[in-house]
């Protein structure tokens, strides 16, 4: 590994561990004044409304995934609204669906775009993770979902316009996003109960599936395509 990018690697585990620390302080903080922003449409149209709220969760969950909400978002509001259990899976259908519409739509609309933007000056910068990704469409979307840091929404644009198997991809980035939905519903199941245990798991949590990506980042060719990006 170059000198670059040792001193990227120890910046994002830097970050990680400032973000760990600041989802301790924050769901702790919540906690303490009973306040969960953002809960307002949950409370009106999810809580108590049975299968039509579970319906309503998991479609504003992925019309929100899909336009680049965060993911974590939509997972602590499951937590909120369902419970750790069935707010991971809820939450996590959501996701899914989300990453399958942008995908779609990049796949549908985006492929000469992408074709026009790799054979330009960016090109050098973009071909290596599309190559990664069209040849581990599995392994590559793994390590890469699994990472505490990136954008959700630019991996599903890319993925889509580089046309990679749409199966593995969905599949993959159901077990990436698995541990940090898990999460963040520890969390927002924490802010509406007094749950400072589900916090601190949920932080433990955290760290545990963020080391895990960085591992199998160094280990992949994703890894490289990253750093050749950077």
């Amino acid at each position: 590994m170059s000198g670059a990018a040792a001193t990227r690697r120890r910046a994002s585990i830097l970050k990680l561990v400032m973000l760990a620390a600041g989802l301790a302080a924050a769901g702790l903080l919540l906690r303490s004044v009973g306040f969960a922003p953002g809960t307002e449409w949950v409370d009106q149209w999810v809580l108590g409304q049975g299968l039509l709220g579970d319906l309503v969760f998991v479609a504003i969950g992925a019309a929100a995934t899909a336009a680049g909400a965060p993911r974590q978002g939509v997972a602590f509001l499951g937590g909120y609204a369902f419970g750790a259990l069935e707010g991971t899976l809820l939450s996590l259908a959501a996701q899914v669906v989300g990453c399958a519409a942008s995908y779609g739509w990049a796949r549908a609309v985006g492929r000469g775009w992408a074709e026009r933007r790799l054979a330009g000056r960016f090109g050098h910068r973009l071909r290596p993770l599309r190559d990664v990704l069209v040849g581990s469409p599995f392994g590559a979307t793994l390590a890469l979902r699994l990472l505490p840091v990136g954008n959700n929404l630019a991996l599903n644009l890319l993925a889509g316009m580089a046309a990679i198997s749409l199966v593995p991809f969905l599949a993959a980035s159901a077990i990436g996003y698995l541990p940090q939905t898990l999460v963040f519903a520890l969390l927002g199941k924490g802010i509406r109960v007094d749950g400072a245990w589900q916090v601190a798991l949920a932080v433990g949590l955290f760290v545990v599936s963020a080391a895990i990506g960085f591992a199998l980042l160094r280990r992949h060719r994703a890894g490289r395509a990253l750093d050749e990006d950077g």
